[in-house]
């Protein structure tokens, strides 16, 4: 059962941590914009809805609506690719807000230290202040994050498993708490 709660968690992972540097780094580009405005303002809208919606409502809308992936079931193999589309993209974006709102603030604390007015100073544009210097100073607390959030993998497998028919360790675990077996 740990290779399809992996094939799971480790995209949801992986690709959450690029997808909110990502989002983080363009809307701390154009930080006091309205950009910056409405990226954060989306970020909140996106924190306050809860796992629980994203999960049927994705199910409902590209599952049943669209018809474009299985709603529910897990099959071995290339094939299980069709089954973990929907629950990876369902926990990327569900952690989204959160992520990007996180890291967005780490960006702009690093933003305002001195090395980097000393960069600006030295004639460097921003984009290349952003990438070489602020993203990789960043790196550090993000990396400490990132570890933070590992156990939170398993959790949200618990219930994306167990909505979703996937036979990981999430519907395992939800299996041995209905029958009493701790």
């Amino acid at each position: 059962r740990m290779w399809p709660s992996l094939a799971i968690a480790v995209p949801v992972f992986i690709i959450g941590i690029l997808v909110n540097i990502t989002f983080a780094l363009i809307i701390a580009f154009f930080r006091a914009t309205y950009i910056d405005l409405w990226g954060v303002f989306l970020c909140v809208i996106l924190m306050s809805i809860s796992g629980l919606f994203y999960i049927i409502g994705g199910q409902y809308l590209i599952g049943k609506f669209l018809q474009l992936i299985p709603i529910s079931g897990y099959q071995g193999g290339v094939g299980a690719f069709k089954f973990v589309v929907l629950p990876v993209l369902i926990g990327i974006v569900g952690g989204v807000g959160a992520g990007t709102r996180w890291y967005r603030t780490i960006f702009l604390e690093e933003i305002g230290k001195d090395y980097v007015r000393t960069a600006r100073a030295k004639g460097l544009a921003e984009p290349q202040v952003l990438f070489k210097h602020v993203l990789k100073n960043a790196m550090i607390p993000i990396l400490t994050g990132a570890v933070v959030v590992l156990p939170l993998l398993f959790m949200g497998s618990l219930i994306t498993e167990s909505f979703f028919g996937i036979p990981g360790l999430g519907s395992y675990t939800i299996d041995a708490i209905n029958s009493q077996d701790f």
